[in-house]
């Protein structure tokens, strides 16, 4: 009996924080080992290989998606948003400050798929209640804290964004209109 593993490779060409990349993958490999394992992005976690958790989740052209249940191929053409893209140490994104300043995280294993979940919650409503928040995020799972301290941070994130007047762009992004992204391209 010959061997089960897939051989055939398929061309995918993603945009993945403002950087072009054509990789050759597996049909079957999902978006999340795409990031981590092929182009070593490993600030998107996976938690439970099941899609319960949230810890996986990405922007994909703009919106909110668990990682781990994306095929890489499905992502082909496609803008994706890591964690590692949405902000820079000297350009924190407001979700990103407002986890900073309300203490909205412990160990932190959550804080990227809450991150992006809440990102693209901020784009669909940029003035949410605690309520709606609380249920923007309930896709996302986080086993030490009370949620509380998370609410207060993305209620400080779309504080800041409103007075920023829509100023707020991802990181990944930022550039890319004056000609400062890479758009090198890798290949496996």
């Amino acid at each position: 009996m010959g061997d089960l593993r897939s051989s055939v490779q398929v061309p995918v060409t993603v945009l993945v924080n403002g950087r072009s990349y054509t990789v050759d993958v597996e049909p079957r490999l999902l978006l999340v080992h795409l990031l981590r394992d092929v182009l070593g992005l490993t600030g998107t976690h996976i938690g439970c290989d099941t899609s319960q958790c949230g810890a996986c989740t990405v922007l994909v052209d703009g919106k909110a998606v668990k990682s781990c249940t994306m095929l890489a191929v499905q992502a082909d053409g496609c803008s994706v948003t890591t964690i590692e893209g949405i902000g820079s140490v000297e350009n924190l994104h407001p979700v990103q400050e407002g986890f900073w300043e309300k203490h909205g995280l412990q160990c932190g294993f959550c804080t990227p798929g809450v991150i992006m979940a809440a990102a693209d919650l901020l784009r669909q409503h940029p003035n949410p209640t605690d309520e709606e928040i609380r249920e923007g995020l309930e896709g996302v799972i986080c086993r030490c804290t009370g949620y509380q301290n998370i609410v207060r941070a993305v209620r400080y994130a779309a504080e800041r964004m409103q007075s920023a007047d829509g100023e707020v762009e991802v990181a990944a992004t930022a550039g890319l209109d004056r000609g400062e992204g890479s758009q090198g391209g890798a290949t496996s």
